[in-house]
C-alpha cells in the first residue's frame, strides 16, 4: 500500500453527535486514527456525555443512546488529552469541512481551549471525491456512455443525454446489489418504470422539495426551522399561525397544498388547491 508523504501528523476523524446544529448540538463520540510522518499510526476513540439528550433521529444513525453516554467523561474533562493528541497535527475526513471541523472547534471554544486551525492543513475526502467525479449531466453523460456531450444546456441534447444515460445505467447495474440505511439488499436497478421510480425517488419527503417528510410512523414533519422533527399536525393544533405564516411565505405552491391538505384534515372537504 502506498505510503502517505507527510511532514508532520494527519489526524483522520470522526464524530458522532447529538443533532447536526453546529452552535446547540455536542459531540456523543470522537474516534481518530493519527499518521505520523513515519507512517506509523495511532487511535484514539471515546464516548462522550454531551450532557444534552441525544435527538431520537440521530440515535437512531449512530446507535448511540443516552444510556450508553451517562457515565462518560465530559468533553471539557476530555478536552486536554484531546488537544494533545491532535497537536501539530492537519486534519481529514469525510465531509469534515462542512460539519466535522467546526464542531470540534465549536466543542474546544466552551471549554475555553483555542483550537487554532489557521496553521492547520484540512483535508475533506468527500470534496476530493465530489471534484473528481463531478455530479454533473455532462460528467454523467462521459461516465456511463463513455461521450463528450456536445450541447449540454441545450434542453433537446440535454433529453436525449438523460435517455442514453438510463439506458446504460440499467446495464451497467442490472446485477449490482444494493444496501439501504436499514441494511436491506435488493437488487433494484431493472428495466422496470415502477422499480426505477421507487428507487431514485425519495420516499421520505412529503412534498416535492423535501420541507415536509415523514417520521418513522409515517406522520409528516417538519424538515426546516425551530419545529425540525414535529409532526405537522401536532405543530397547526398547537400554533395555527405557523400555518398562516407559511402559507404567506416564500414556500412552493406544492408546498402550501400539502400543509393545506394536513391543516384541514379531517374536514369534509379539505381538497383546497392554493394557487
Amino acid at each position: 500500500m502506498m505510503k502517505l508523504n507527510l511532514t508532520r501528523p494527519l489526524a483522520f476523524f470522526d464524530l458522532e453527535t447529538t443533532g447536526l446544529n453546529v452552535v446547540k448540538d455536542k459531540i456523543v463520540e470522537i474516534s481518530i486514527f493519527k499518521v505520523n510522518p513515519d507512517n506509523s499510526t495511532e487511535t484514539l476513540t471515546t464516548l462522550i456525555n454531551p450532557q444534552i439528550p441525544i435527538s431520537p433521529e440521530a440515535s437512531s444513525v449512530h446507535g448511540i443512546s443516552n444510556d450508553d453516554v451517562k457515565d462518560k467523561p465530559t468533553f471539557i474533562e476530555f478536552a486536554p488529552k484531546l488537544d494533545k493528541f491532535l497537536k501539530n497535527c492537519d486534519l481529514a475526513g469525510y465531509n469534515s469541512n462542512k460539519f466535522d471541523v467546526p464542531m470540534l472547534i465549536e466543542e474546544f471554544l466552551r471549554c475555553g481551549i483555542n483550537f487554532d486551525i489557521k496553521k492547520r492543513k484540512l483535508i475533506d475526502v468527500q470534496n476530493i471525491f465530489h471534484k473528481m467525479e463531478p455530479r454533473t449531466l455532462k460528467a454523467a453523460y462521459k461516465f456511463y456512455c463513455g461521450k463528450e456531450l456536445i450541447g449540454a444546456h441545450e434542453a433537446e441534447a440535454d433529453t436525449m443525454a438523460t435517455y442514453e444515460i438510463l439506458l446504460n445505467q440499467i446495464e451497467f447495474y442490472k446485477e449490482t446489489e444494493y444496501t439501504n440505511n436499514d441494511g436491506i439488499k435488493s437488487f433494484p436497478i431493472k428495466n422496470d418504470v415502477g422499480s426505477l421510480s421507487e428507487f431514485s425517488y425519495n420516499q421520505n419527503n412529503a412534498d416535492l422539495v423535501g420541507h415536509i417528510g415523514f417520521n418513522k410512523s409515517g406522520k409528516e414533519i417538519f424538515n426546516f426551522g425551530k419545529y425540525k422533527g414535529k409532526t405537522v399536525e401536532e405543530v397547526f393544533k398547537i400554533e395555527p399561525q405557523y400555518y398562516d405564516w407559511m402559507m404567506k411565505a416564500e414556500f412552493p405552491l406544492s408546498t402550501k397544498n400539502i400543509i393545506t391538505e394536513i391543516m384541514f384534515r379531517g374536514f369534509k372537504d379539505s381538497s383546497i388547491i392554493v394557487k
